[in-house]
């Protein structure tokens, strides 16, 4: 079909006008935004594209094009939910997707045509129906973010110097901290819908503790002499990117515990740097993702997955770790992808031969999928035992 591109345009907007629709209702049930968010991004690079590039190169489009077209948007859309950090789960997003584009494929070659007779002499344009379609898009935009502003989360910033804790925060609200802002004895989080940023913490039990809670990000914190854990999750979903956590006191001190969490939505570490500890990243009964994370000179394993939790473990780096690397284990699901573990170290007071300097470790019914991980300067690379499983390659189970 030769399209102009008022008749891409408007096209676009009314076939995308039903899943926007879902999408809203979809996100009203869940009390979560990324549906509307991610139907928003998939309509604003569809007309973008079709503003650009397919009006530009694809004066006819043959009804072929429709599937490497939408697979170009689709790697569009999810590199922009990438990038932006909207906390879509990756199958409910790919469903979305794939059913916006199913309607747009039955409007454009069945309802279009049989509702506007000369919707192919038009070039797709649908006159009045267009029109309205575009006006119910900008309705329902406008409508949608009305209710964010009003039902945002209220914003405290703490200005630079000490505040002495804990701080507890016990309902939805974003933290932030202007340069320089400290806040002494540790962070306590047990509502959902927090975000903190911008903030060191020092001292405490635990420096950041959640509990109980869904989507909780934290976010450019620093977390240092912390008695236990650096950051402890229990029973939550959280994020936590660009993080820095140094200067434990306890010798069993870790710096992000995430736990019993399995029922929860996946939680995500994402680019932060653990210096010591006893374990640098653990998870246990959780589901998690760990991407670009720098672990280092941690006393018992650097990166820990185990009690069935299903981890992906992915281009981060384990520098120096005493005993264990990387540790998969206890009926737990793993794929452990593109990391960097370097100069594992030998655990001699230990006496246990299954500490002497592994770089990644199988244990205890757990199944885990290697694939491109480099491993330098460490006696023992790969260790499986008490019947783990191990397969070089992608993953058999689902990510």
């Amino acid at each position: 079909m030769s399209y102009t591109l008022r008749g891409r345009i408007e096209s676009r907007l009314a076939a995308g006008l039903l899943p926007l629709i879902a999408a809203a209702l979809l996100a009203a049930g869940l009390r979560e935004w990324w549906p509307l968010v991610l139907a928003l991004l998939m309509l604003a690079v569809g007309v973008a594209l079709d503003a650009t590039v397919f009006h530009r190169f694809l004066p006819y489009q043959p009804g072929w094009a429709a599937v490497p077209l939408g697979v170009l948007e689709l790697a569009a859309v999810m590199g922009l939910v990438r990038l932006l950090g909207v906390q879509a789960p990756l199958r409910p997003a790919l469903a979305l997707f794939a059913a916006a584009w199913l309607v747009a494929q039955l409007c454009a070659h069945a309802l279009f045509p049989r509702a506007h007779l000369t919707y192919g002499e038009d070039g797709g344009e649908l006159g009045r129906a267009g029109h309205v379609s575009s006006a119910a898009i900008l309705a329902l935009v406008a409508s949608a973010a009305g209710v964010a502003w009003v039902t945002a989360p209220p914003t405290t910033h703490l200005e630079a110097g000490v505040h002495r804790g804990p701080l507890v925060l016990d309902r939805a609200q974003r933290l932030v901290g202007e340069p320089g802002a400290i806040v002494q004895g540790g962070i306590v989080i047990t509502a959902s819908n927090v975000h903190v940023r911008d903030l060191e913490v020092v001292g405490g039990e635990h420096g950041i503790e959640i509990k109980d809670a869904e989507n909780v990000v934290i976010e450019d914190v620093v977390v240092r002499g912390a008695e236990l854990d650096g950051i402890s999750a229990r029973q939550s979903e959280v994020t936590i990117r660009d993080c820095a956590i140094r200067g434990l006191r306890s010798q069993k001190a870790q710096g992000i515990d995430i736990s019993f969490a399995l029922d929860r939505a996946p939680s995500r570490v994402e680019d932060c740097v653990v210096e010591g500890g006893y374990e640098g990243i653990v998870a246990h009964f959780a589901h998690i993702r760990l991407e670009g994370n720098r672990v280092m000179d941690t006393r018992l394993r650097g990166i820990t997955v185990t009690e069935m939790s299903m981890g992906v473990v992915e281009e981060n780096t384990v520098d120096r770790a005493l005993g264990v690397g990387i540790f998969c284990s206890d009926y737990s699901h793993c794929e452990i992808a593109e990391n960097r573990v370097v100069g594992t170290r030998p655990d001699l007071e230990s006496d246990n031969p299954t500490r002497m300097g592994v770089a990644i470790f199988t244990y205890y019914g757990a199944m885990a999928a290697l694939r491109d991980n480099v491993l330098v300067d460490n006696p023992s690379d790969v260790v499986t035992l008490m019947n783990a499983e191990v397969r070089h390659g992608r993953p058999w189970f689902g990510r």
